[in-house]
């Protein structure tokens, strides 16, 4: 979405103005997050891993179309539900699970 875009979905929705300038600071900040979030490293193990994928309708080049958002969910040794990654595409398809488990598997590992 462009800063325009962002700034009438506001005014829609919730009827608040807000300036391009605050659009990007925002924009930044969760950009500066969603980065280290997505190279962070992982635990060693997960004895338990959830995958599902979801399917969304999105706008784009001025048509809706349908995209699957997958999903894959670690519980570690603690018992403790991460969100291992969120990924992207057309449709869900073993194949791109199979890169899904590839990808989450060659991440580093967090030390202990």
């Amino acid at each position: 979405m462009t800063t325009r875009d962002i700034q009438e979905q506001l005014q829609d929705l919730y009827g608040v103005e807000v300036s391009h300038v605050l659009i990007s600071n925002v924009t930044e900040a969760v950009e500066v997050e969603r980065k280290a979030w997505q190279n962070r490293t992982l635990d060693e193990i997960y004895p338990i891993v959830f995958l599902d994928a979801l399917v969304v309708k999105v706008r784009h080049e001025g048509r809706v179309i349908n995209k699957a958002i997958h999903l894959a969910l670690g519980v570690n040794l603690e018992g403790k539900k991460e969100l291992l990654g969120i990924w992207m595409t057309t449709n869900e398809s073993s194949k791109f699970w199979l890169n899904v488990m590839t990808d989450v598997s060659s991440t580093k590992k967090r030390e202990k």
